[in-house]
């Protein structure tokens, strides 16, 4: 049966659709239609913001509390998706093709382990530090909350990403209007079920699933006082011209193209390095923008890495992504599908070899499906090499030596994500140096709440996560005494 909803969650009310606007959610692996809900236009974002603007200014409200207090709440929220976390994970797999066991581990648990980890954080950071001056008079530094937050999120993984901006956001004090996808409208409803139910003050979050055109209002909006945005490169530049002319902060986590280099040493026979190789280079079907989909290989063992790559890619279960026996699901739309299947036809033109996958998956007549796809023979100027794909598309680009295959792994608009695979640890983390990019990973890559997540070039501005991603939530006050 479909789900079909009509309301959005603005002001701690759930509030009717200014328009008969209506969003359908499709099913990724069926093609049919998993439910509907309203299109926000601007009267709801004008509306929402609103709400949380009333939120934030109450000289009483969320704001004001004190940081335990806060906690407390975003404990309640913690708990209350936790109980959900079947239903969440199970709709954002139908919704967007993420696999079930993946799922699971991200979009079911990442949310309440960030808000118990903020919580955690808020109540132990100091808020008002003391400092000697050098003029003779101490002073006292204030970290405050930024104010109205507008957090724009994605498909991908919608839950998650969502949660990397309202965990830190409620601990530093500040009110949020959430703007989810389309594609995942359904899960936000969950989401927004479990705020009401936490006890969350009326209009600390607000819940407006909307288009582009919806979400270019929120972002200039005048109620707005920052903007968190994670999405692709090309957006994430026109919400900074926005936000420079407006003088508002704002971060962007965007698109990436993550080299994984592969040392002469490398043990791709071992089991537990496949398995992180897959992790690093096919999390998500190749829906995840950290993803290293480059694969530098020295060409003293060329072969013999194409061999590798292409053989588990090849091995790799493709089917539904409700059974917990599939690696690999399928992509999140028709239309996103259309664009990974442009990409392997331009591999295809472009001259490089097909080693493994570059079609649908004979067995699966409906879905957005793409096999998991190899190519060799690639040079790393070549579109595929260069252009974001963000599917299950890897391809193998050679390298002479360290020194070059560090040349080539900076050679990119992005700098996102990265791996390095070696038997020696040591000698791997010396690469991670050398390599320009916000991440990178030693013989495994996934990102963890404690440290800052983020891009440098075209992946970005500001960090999320760790320490670093409550300080972008807060402003700096200096009080001279």
């Amino acid at each position: 049966m479909a789900l079909d909803h009509d309301t959005f969650l603005i002001g701690g009310e759930w509030v009717p659709a200014s328009s008969a606007h209506r969003s359908t959610v499709i099913g990724a692996s069926t093609g049919e239609v998993l439910g509907t809900s309203p299109e926000g236009m601007e009267a709801d974002v004008d509306a929402a913001v609103a709400a949380a603007r009333r939120a934030f200014d109450d000289p009483d409200g969320w704001s004001g509390w004190a940081p335990r207090d806060r906690a407390a709440v975003m404990r309640r929220l913690a708990d209350a998706l936790d109980a959900r976390r079947e239903e969440i994970t199970r709709l954002v797999s139908s919704e967007n093709g993420m696999p079930i066991t993946l799922s699971l581990g991200l979009e079911g648990t990442v949310p309440s382990t960030l808000l118990r980890y903020y919580a955690d954080l808020v109540t132990e950071a100091p808020v008002e530090e003391h400092r000697d001056g050098l003029l003779g008079r101490p002073v006292l530094v204030r970290r405050e909350p930024v104010g109205v937050v507008a957090a724009i999120t994605p498909w991908n993984a919608p839950q998650t990403l969502a949660a990397g901006k309202y965990a830190p956001a409620l601990a530093a004090g500040a009110t949020l209007v959430i703007k989810p996808s389309p594609e995942t409208a359904l899960d936000a409803v969950l989401f927004a079920e479990a705020v009401v139910e936490a006890g969350v003050p009326a209009g600390v979050v607000n819940v407006v699933p909307a288009g582009r055109e919806a979400g270019a209002y929120l972002v200039g909006h005048p109620g707005v006082d920052k903007v968190s945005f994670t999405g692709s490169s090309a957006a994430g530049r026109s919400i900074a011209e926005v936000c420079g002319r407006l003088l508002r902060p704002v971060s962007l986590e965007l698109g990436g193209k993550s080299a994984a280099i592969v040392l002469e040493d490398a043990d791709l026979d071992s089991e537990a390095i496949r398995q992180e190789l897959v992790a690093a280079t096919l999390l998500n079907n190749g829906q995840a923008c950290f993803a290293s989909t480059r694969i530098l290989a020295p060409r003293s063992r060329y072969d013999d890495v194409v061999d590798a790559m292409s053989a588990l890619a090849s091995s790799l279960t493709v089917g539904d992504p409700l059974d917990p026996g599939t690696h690999v699901g399928p992509l999140a739309s028709e239309r996103q599908r259309e664009r990974v299947e442009g990409y392997i036809a331009k591999g295809r033109a472009e001259g490089s070899r097909l080693t493994a996958g570059g079609g649908r998956p004979a067995h699966l007549d409906r879905g957005w499906y793409v096999e998991p796809t190899v190519f060799a023979d690639v040079d790393n100027k070549q579109v595929i090499a260069q252009e974001e794909i963000f599917g299950p598309v890897l391809v193998v680009i050679p390298y002479e030596d360290e020194r070059d295959a560090v040349r080539l792994a900076n050679d990119s608009d992005y700098g996102l994500g990265g791996s390095v695979w070696t038997r020696d640890a040591e000698h791997g983390l010396e690469i991670a140096r050398r390599v320009r990019t916000g991440s990178f990973g030693v013989n495994h890559y996934m990102t963890d709440p404690v440290a800052p997540f983020g891009g440098v070039k075209a992946s970005g501005l500001g960090r999320e996560l760790g320490p670093e991603g409550l300080a972008g939530y807060q402003q700096l006050k200096s009080v001279y005494l």
